[in-house]
This record gives structure tokens, C-alpha cells and sequence, in this order.
């Protein structure tokens, strides 16, 4: 039995596929008689596009992931689904008009004409290769390119059994794509390691057995979709094997693509999420059908990570864990340290993490953490049900300067029973976060996806959903149709209006646009601390506090407080100190007018990472002092270059450079 994994375009080309290295190794493992071999069509396409016209990498990443709320991608691949180049080109001009630029307008319908090539002509090197089954992968915006290649491969060779599966075919998604692509023979929903190889199996007996694959999609002898109940718990972590990512490297170095981005692994420790299992974040529909958070055993997950590293001679990896299993702070991460590979490492994590589990995240090559902040106001993030504060969030991003990772975060907007006054005291502190990480990207309304708890629970306050306007240009199906087969959904506007969108997006654009240019350090010498800082809103660029009551405020306000807790721990650290909650607040008011502290939700915290070098940044600031002269009040302000607020890092750097734009 003779078994060919296909990955599509748009999957990204900077990854192998996790899934279909996972049911490579499956098939090859557990199905006696069998193999299988995975093509990269989405290099294919990128090598065969390149020859035909200008196309580059942000080209195929903005079809692959930018414009995924929009649909662009899949609509690309439409016309070949429906063997028509002019698929409904008037429908998505008319929706995108105002949403897409000129140039990305052209270029979408150019695509859209062009590629019923492409389709034709890797159905014919699949049928060449003569499997028994073909599978395709289907997550993001594969779902068309993935049904217009089955549908001609079916056309060509009605003999080979044709499979779809992925994150766009879980649950109803996945009944809906039997249900109305008939050249679809199976679909497998849910978890494929056990499923896949058990069809496998089935068909290489003559197709007995296909009733017993948990969440198989299949038909009946008379053409009629018949649905398998789905599994009622998820795969044990130890039936989740490693991926086989054998041929990728080797495809990857003889395609044009090799010029455009650095390889990763992609490597997977738990499925789930920990958090959402008790407290299902509002507007979330990643996890799909299986909520229930499980992860491999510390031993095995770090011979997986070893193991890719070795057999492919790479170190970059993205973690594709939905949240960190936290035992994995005592466990994979110090022997990750004590490995010594250089590994540089993308993970997401919770936002309340600790300065010193930061730190073990750093130094085990953990350097990309995307932290889910999603928002800077208390009151959103209930909301949301994300169980942290925005001072918390605040914290995260000082604190992920202070260890050397890099934040990557969303804002989000929308939400039912926000107001204006949850934004405006966040928005008029942005200036003073300039120094710390921004959000990727301006910010978004949600968007409602299936199976978030917004989707299922219209009484969370969206009611009247319909499948997103993109699949309506894209499928040929009625409406009812769309809505099983959709992820993601239309509905009214809820929370903020648009002055305090424009408002807040106004902000974001500030931090991003002058991020590179802001500095704010502080360092504990013991008797005094010392600030630096170069932000634009603020004037000054260096201060000492040597009051032991400032002090000892400042230092507690490395964790979020409120000004009771900070007035009674403060008379606890300088006995004899007459000043109270009133004086504390007097101090936090004069703090936030200058840039030091963030507020919000009547909690206080400090915004200043300490100096990465210490002694050198005492030395500047010394120097500072001087040039200012001997009489020179302890806050130093004013023009010139700001050096004193240069940190040692950033003279390694160089001259600060501009954002890198994405």
C-alpha cells in the first residue's frame, strides 16, 4: 500500500508539516506493508510561480497568513476548485474594494487565473507517482488548493483514494466537506495518528472496517456521506508520535525558496490548553474539539527536540504547543541549557510568568514567546475570562526585555460590554511603554471563531452569526452549507466605537513607529537607584532615587500593587517613616506623569527593566552628571543626544535602526 501526504500551498514554506510528518511516521510504523512520502506542492507552487511572474517571499506570506481573516488566499485556488479562472472575480472585487491595495488587487486575480495550472499540472505528477491514497492536509487557508487538487486527481485517476484531514476539517467542518465534495472519498476528523493509519488499514483490506475509524467521513455503497462518531477523549500523550521530516530540507535547498527564509523544526510537546480546560478564553478556537491539555513525558520531548536537531543540523524551532506545560521549567529546559545547542526557540506561554522563569525560558533558547496579552485594561481582560491584569500583562513586557526575549503580542478590540473608559487611561500611557515591545500590528476587532465560547454561547452577546463574506465569493454552496463548513464568522460590532479605535490604533502606530529609538533602564546600586531614559513624551533622561521610602516603593513595585498594600509593605521596610497612603499616592501620581510607572485597574507597577550591564550603566550615568555639572539637580533633562540612556547593549548594537516591518 503506497500512501502519498500532500502539503498544499498556502502552508508556510519556512516549516515542514508537523501533521503530515507525524502521519508519515504513523503509516510507516503502524501499517504493515505500507510507506509513505510526503510532496511539498507549496514549494512546488513557489518554484513554479517564481517562473512565471514577480513573486516574492511577502508575496506568499501575505496569502498564506496575513490575509487569512479576509480569504484571499483560498479564493486564489477557487477557480481551480471550480475549473474556472473568472471564479466569481466580480463578487471579490466588489467586497474587497477599499480592503485591498491596487497592487494586491491585481496581483490576487492574476494568481486566481493562473494557477488551474498549477492544479492540473501537480495532479499529474501525484497520479505519476501512482499511490493507492493520497492525503491532504487542510489548516488556514489550504482548504481550496487541497479540494481542487483531489478533485483532479479523482478526474484523472478514479482508482486512488482520496483523503482530507486538518485543523479545517475537525467536528462539523469535516462532515460538511464529504458531505459536499463528492471527490472527496474519506475525511478524517479530529486527531489523525490513530485514525489515519486504522483507514489505511481498512482499505489496503478491502475497505472492511471503515465503520469502526473514530470521526471517519465515508460513503455508502449508493454515494451517501455516512459520519463515524468522533473519539470521546483525546490521544494519550504517549500515542503522539515525533514527525518524520525526512525530504523537506532536502526540497527546500533546491527551491527558490531557500533565498527567502531561514528553516525551522517544528516540534510539539502537548496538545491543549491548561488554562482554557477551567477558564475557556471568550473569543478562542484554537484547540477545536479537545480542550483537555496533555503533554509528553520531560524525557521524551527533549530526545524529540535533540533528535531534529541533530538528524537536520538545525536550531531555529517553533514550539507549536498552544500554552507551556510549566513542568517543563524543572525538566526539558535545564537539560536543554546544559546541552549546550545553541536552539533559538518560539513558544507561547501565560502572561504571569515569573522574572525567573523568563530567565530559564531565555537561557534554554525559549527567545520568541508569544504571552497571549491581547489587551493592557483589567477590565477587557475579564472580559476575555484570560485571568491576569493589565498590569501583569506590563510586567511581561518588562520583564521580557529585562531576560532578552522577544514579546509577540495582538491587541484586541470588540468585546461585549467594553467601553470607551476601559481604553482612554491606557491609551494616554502608551507613550511611556515605548521602550518595551509593541504589538505585532495594529489593533483588531475579534473575530468570531468556531468553537471559541462566543461562538457557542450566543448569551456572551453575539447573536445572528454568518460564515465571514470570503466564503461566500469562494464556495459554490448555500448558506447553510457555508455555515458548517466555516471557521469564521460575521456578526455585529460590539464594545468601542471607532474615535476610540482610531485613537488607540493612533497610539499603536506611535509605539511601533518609535520603539527603536526609546530607552528606559533602571539599576539598584543598594543606597540609591538610578533611571535612565530617552522616550519622546518625556523630558528628562536621568533621575536618582535615594529617599529609602522611594526606594523601597520602587522596589515593590516590581510586582503590581495597589497604593494600601504599597503604603503598609513600605512602613514594614522603612520603620519610623511617618508618610502614609496619601504620600504613596502623591509618589505613584508624580511616577506616572513621568513615564516610570503604569496603571490601571487601581494597581500600580514599574515599566523600567534593569540595566543590562549594571557598572557600565553606572559609569554613563556618572558621566552624564558631569557634563551636566557639579551643581546638577539628581533629574537631569533637555535635549542633546540622550546618551546616558544608551545601555551598553545597544552601543553593541550600533546606531538604533528603524522597525522591521513584516
Amino acid at each position: 500500500m503506497r500512501v502519498l501526504l500532500v502539503n498544499m500551498p498556502w502552508s508556510p514554506i519556512d516549516l515542514p508539516s508537523l501533521a503530515l510528518g507525524i502521519l508519515k511516521r504513523s503509516v510507516d510504523e503502524r501499517v504493515p506493508g505500507a510507506a509513505a512520502e510526503v510532496l511539498h506542492a507549496n514549494l512546488e507552487f513557489t518554484d513554479w510561480i517564481t517562473a512565471r511572474r514577480g513573486f516574492t517571499a511577502d508575496d506568499y506570506q501575505y496569502y498564506s497568513l496575513s490575509s487569512y481573516f479576509m480569504g484571499c488566499g483560498d479564493w486564489v485556488f477557487s477557480s481551480a476548485l471550480y475549473d474556472d479562472p473568472s471564479w466569481r472575480e466580480e463578487e471579490f472585487a466588489s467586497v474587497m474594494k477599499g480592503k485591498l491595495r491596487g497592487s494586491r488587487m491585481r496581483m490576487t486575480r492574476e494568481l486566481h487565473r493562473e494557477v488551474p495550472q498549477f492544479v492540473e499540472e501537480i495532479a499529474r505528477r501525484i497520479v505519476g507517482l501512482a499511490p493507492d491514497v493520497v492525503g491532504f492536509t487542510s489548516t488556514f487557508q489550504q482548504n481550496t488548493a487541497a479540494l481542487a487538487a483531489a478533485r483532479h486527481v479523482k478526474r484523472l485517476a478514479p482508482h486512488i483514494a482520496t483523503v482530507v484531514g486538518g485543523a479545517n476539517c475537525d467536528a462539523e467542518q469535516g462532515a460538511a466537506v464529504h458531505r459536499n465534495f463528492p471527490f472527496v472519498d474519506y475525511v478524517v476528523r479530529g486527531e489523525g495518528e490513530t485514525a489515519f493509519p486504522e483507514l489505511v488499514r481498512a482499505l489496503a483490506g478491502g475497505r472492511t472496517g471503515l465503520d469502526a475509524v473514530p470521526g471517519l467521513c465515508h460513503r455508502a455503497p449508493d454515494g451517501t456521506s455516512t459520519v463515524n462518531p468522533m473519539a470521546t477523549a483525546p490521544l494519550p500523550p504517549a500515542h503522539i508520535l515525533p514527525p518524520d521530516y525526512s525530504g523537506y530540507f532536502e526540497r527546500l535547498a533546491g527551491s527558490v525558496a531557500r533565498n527567502w527564509v531561514e528553516p525551522k523544526l517544528v516540534v510539539e510537546g502537548a496538545r491543549g490548553c491548561w488554562w482554557g480546560e477551567k477558564h475557556h478564553c471568550t473569543f478562542c478556537g484554537l484547540n477545536g474539539s479537545f480542550m483537555q491539555f496533555r503533554s509528553k513525558s520531560p524525557e521524551v520531548f527533549y530526545e524529540e527536540i535533540m533528535d531534529l536537531a541533530r538528524r537536520h543540523r538545525v536550531l531555529d524551532m517553533y514550539v507549536v504547543d498552544n500554552i507551556l506545560d510549566m513542568g517543563y521549567l524543572g525538566t526539558v529546559l535545564p537539560r536543554i541549557i546544559e546541552s549546550g545547542f545553541d536552539l533559538r526557540l518560539h513558544i507561547e506561554i501565560k502572561a504571569n510568568m515569573r522574572r525567573s522563569q523568563l530567565r530559564t525560558l531565555s537561557e534554554a533558547g525559549l527567545i520568541y514567546v508569544q504571552p497571549g496579552i491581547e489587551s493592557l485594561n483589567n477590565r477587557v481582560l475579564d472580559l476575555m475570562d484570560k485571568g491576569v491584569s493589565g498590569c501583569q500583562n506590563v510586567r511581561m513586557l518588562r520583564d521580557g526585555a529585562e531576560t532578552g526575549l522577544s514579546v509577540s503580542w495582538n491587541y484586541l478590540h470588540g468585546f461585549p460590554g467594553e467601553t470607551a473608559d476601559d481604553y482612554e487611561p491606557v491609551i494616554a500611557q502608551i507613550p511611556a511603554l515605548e521602550h518595551l515591545d509593541p504589538p505585532v500590528d495594529l489593533s483588531a476587532r475579534i473575530a468570531i471563531e468556531r468553537f471559541s465560547p462566543y461562538f457557542n454561547r450566543p448569551e456572551l452577546g453575539f447573536t445572528g452569526l454568518r460564515p465571514e463574506a470570503h466564503y461566500r465569493f469562494t464556495y459554490d454552496l448555500p448558506e447553510e452549507e457555508l455555515y458548517d463548513l466555516a471557521y469564521v464568522f460575521e456578526a455585529p460590532e460590539r464594545g468601542i466605537g471607532e474615535p476610540t479605535v482610531t485613537a488607540l490604533n493612533d497610539a499603536l502606530a506611535g509605539w511601533k513607529r518609535h520603539h527603536a529609538d526609546a530607552r528606559l533602564t533602571h539599576t539598584d546600586l543598594g543606597d540609591r537607584i538610578v533611571l535612565v531614559s530617552r522616550r519622546r513624551a518625556f523630558p528628562w533622561r536621568a533621575m536618582e532615587l535615594t529617599e529609602p521610602f522611594e526606594i523601597a516603593l520602587f522596589r515593590l513595585l516590581d510586582q503590581p500593587h495597589a497604593p494600601a498594600a504599597l503604603a503598609r509593605k513600605a512602613a514594614a521596610r522603612v520603620p519610623g517613616d511617618p508618610r502614609g497612603r496619601e504620600e504613596v499616592e502623591r509618589v505613584l501620581d508624580e511616577w506616572v506623569a513621568r513615564g516610570i510607572v503604569f496603571t490601571d485597574g487601581g494597581q500600580y507597577v514599574h515599566v523600567a527593566p534593569a540595566a543590562v550591564n549594571e557598572d557600565l550603566l553606572r559609569l554613563d550615568f556618572m558621566r552624564h552628571l558631569h557634563t551636566a555639572g557639579a551643581g546638577a539637580p539628581r533629574e537631569a533633562g533637555g535635549g542633546g543626544s540622550g546618551a546616558a540612556a544608551r545601555t551598553p547593549a545597544d552601543r553593541d548594537r550600533g546606531p538604533a535602526q528603524p522597525p522591521v516591518t513584516v
